[in-house]
């Protein structure tokens, strides 16, 4: 065996520029569109309703595998889960875990073939909701372990040998975390410091990784590090399965959080761990490549978990407006209150129907996902949030008192806080709001920038922006005469949706939102070119337009699908049409603030907040905040720090 690379004596993080950031970003994006996408065509002002209705169904056997296993989870949910206790000592018990493994949970994902259930997109997603309504904790393990990690990008990216390796083990005993964020690194990948350096047959790692969901308990670990380019290797940013036993890991701290108590999420780092080439997936320089493609399907399991809060949400406010009267009657039938309840209702209707017809999409594998899943997740996770914030307003000072306090003075131990407190990651975890917006909005003006950008870029040559010129003419001579009329100006469109309740209106509606929504791409593109992207305010208010109009087709199709199964028809047409009246008022206030908002006095306001003008304002208080830097230091090095691993056997 070779000599091992000598570890830097000082940290070797990149120094990139924005732009480089932005092309390391852009590199590791899908280029092409092979596949339809409902989501793509809304924002280009083409309303393709074909794309999703009627509405797609997954097959009978895989219907009655996913409800064999749902059955299976409700009773030991039921029955071996207690949630309270997660939450007051903070730890899933090792046997519920182990309780899950036999249960195949962990495997839910994972082909026949290697051991694992083999259940659809859909039928994963519900087990989700369910377990994650039980404990939150264990659905945040479960999603971690198999939307992100070692079985997705396996799955995808992984050879023969590596798929009979790791995906048995991943199946049914092994848990799996997924470790790309570092202490100085989180949405901008292009400054990854953690090293892989080749060695003969081997890489070397050594870096230090953050927030490593699983990563206490985790069995095996997808790496990203940045392999440095030399002879023979043409070196980026690479993702490895790490077992996580290694020599040379160590998880140095089990963090803590306002929410999600149980979850085993940590610090870990590399020092001179061996890895094989044969761990390596994919090619060298791929690693955000498959983190991102990952992701396309795996961000859905968070919206998913979304759904389950929306559900409880729903159950508690029910039953508790009922119950508690104000002023001669329940205080449900007050509309300061009704409104929140017929909030929850309408939101969660159209919530499932996002996740469950991008899901079914994603198991049919016809259309490109991408958009749709980036939007169930920015969606779900504040929507949820707004729903759970709704609840706790609902339930009033009972609402901020924990479950454990109102058990203990004899009243139903009801964790709204909670919930809350657990919701508030998911707008974080996967994907920030503020980055989900920038990576929908770069996927929405992606037909743009494929004919325009060279005219827009200013380090492309007059020759270029000619050419590039002379394409977008084309293009939007083409293009631009179909956003100014279509159906949805047209009375009688979409009629197969009125059945008592006429939903034909709200789907008008999205059609000529949708061209509108171009039609304000296109001006603003016109008006501020290669400024566009730092318009961060606007594209974002684009993506919340682009989600409504989303959520309420998803909400239509849906209502019409369980009408023509005759399940729950006219009470699903209710709440679909009250869901879509509730979001046109939304996407109406979304359109007024894309011109008419602060966003330019806001910066200068940002400036002088930097710049210490405002300093004075921060008088009279004193910060309870410790000591220490604000970013811990994460230079490569032996650990001298105990290694709280925790395997769960």
């Amino acid at each position: 065996m070779s000599a091992v690379p000598e570890t830097p004596a000082a940290p070797s993080r990149p120094t990139v520029t924005e732009r480089e950031a932005r092309q390391v970003a852009e590199a590791a994006r899908e280029q092409d569109w092979r596949k339809p996408s409902f989501a793509k065509e809304l924002f280009l002002g083409r309303f393709q309703l074909d794309l999703i209705h009627p509405h797609p169904l997954p097959a009978d056997e895989d219907v009655r595998r996913g409800e064999e296993f749902l059955a299976r989870l409700r009773d030991f949910c039921g029955t071996k889960v207690d949630g309270a206790l997660i939450e007051r000592e903070a730890r899933i018990p090792d046997e519920v875990i182990n309780g899950l493994k036999e249960l195949g949970a962990l495997g839910m994902k994972i082909d026949t073939k290697y051991g694992g259930l083999g259940l659809t997109q859909v039928y994963y997603n519900k087990a989700l909701a369910l377990v994650g309504s039980a404990s939150p904790a264990i659905g945040a393990l479960l999603s971690a372990h198999q939307s992100i990690g070692v079985p997705q990008p396996l799955k995808i990216f992984g050879t023969r040998e590596q798929k009979e390796t790791f995906l048995p083990r991943c199946a049914r005993t092994d848990i799996s975390a997924f470790l790309l964020t570092e202490p100085d690194v989180g949405s901008d990948p292009a400054r990854l410091a953690t090293t892989a350096v080749p060695d003969g047959d081997d890489y070397v790692l050594d870096g230090v990784k953050l927030w490593t969901t699983n990563g206490v308990v985790a069995d095996l670990l997808v790496v990203m590090a940045r392999v440095p380019r030399s002879e023979g290797h043409r070196g980026g940013i690479t993702a490895f399965v790490v077992e996580a036993d290694s020599e040379g890991v160590t998880v140095e701290n089990r963090n803590a959080f306002m929410g999600l108590r149980g979850l085993e999420n940590g610090v870990t780092r590399f020092h001179r761990v061996r890895v094989p080439a044969s761990h390596r997936i994919g090619e060298e320089g791929q690693g955000l490549k498959i983190a991102l493609t990952t992701l396309n399907t795996g961000r859905l399991s968070l919206p998913a978990m979304c759904v389950g809060a929306g559900k409880w949400c729903l159950k508690i406010a029910r039953e508790w407006s009922a119950e508690r009267e104000q002023w001669g009657k329940p205080v449900a039938l007050h509309e300061a209150v009704g409104s929140k309840i017929a909030f929850i209702a309408a939101t969660t209707f159209a919530l499932e129907a996002v996740v469950d017809l991008s899901s079914q999409m994603a198991d049919e594998d016809r259309n490109d996902i991408r958009i749709e899943a980036a939007l169930a997740k920015l969606y779900g996770s504040e929507m949820a949030w707004l729903m759970a914030d709704e609840l706790v307003q609902i339930r009033g000072g009972r609402g901020f008192e924990t479950a454990d306090s109102l058990r203990a003075r004899g009243e139903r131990a009801v964790p709204a806080e909670q919930m809350l407190r657990d919701l508030r990651i998911n707008r974080i975890f996967e994907g920030s709001t503020e980055i989900m917006h920038l990576l929908i909005a770069r996927e929405a003006v992606d037909a743009h920038l494929s004919v325009a950008g060279d005219l827009i870029d200013p380090e492309k040559t007059l020759g270029d922006k000619a050419r590039a010129g002379a394409s977008a003419g084309a293009f939007y001579a083409r293009w631009l005469p179909k956003l100014v009329a279509g159906p949805g100006q047209l009375p009688g469109t979409y009629g197969e949706f009125k059945h008592g309740i006429d939903l034909s209106p709200h789907l008008r509606y999205v059609e000529r939102a949708s061209r509108k929504l171009a039609r304000s791409t296109f001006y603003a593109m016109s008006r501020w070119q290669g400024r566009m992207e730092t318009k961060q305010g606007f594209l974002g208010r684009i993506v919340d337009i682009g989600a409504e109009l989303f959520a309420m087709s998803a909400a239509c199709v849906r209502a019409e699908l369980l009408r023509s199964r005759g399940d729950h028809g006219r009470e699903a047409y209710q709440l679909a049409d009250a869901f879509c009246r509730q979001a046109r008022l939304r996407v109406e206030e979304l359109f007024g603030r894309l011109w008419s908002n602060t966003d330019d006095l806001d910066r200068k306001v940002v400036k002088n907040v930097l710049g210490g003008s405002y300093t004075w304002l921060e008088d009279g208080v004193i910060d309870p905040s410790g000591d220490g830097p604000w970013i811990a230091d994460a230079t490569p090095g032996e650990s001298t720090r105990e290694n709280v691993r925790r395997p769960i056997r």
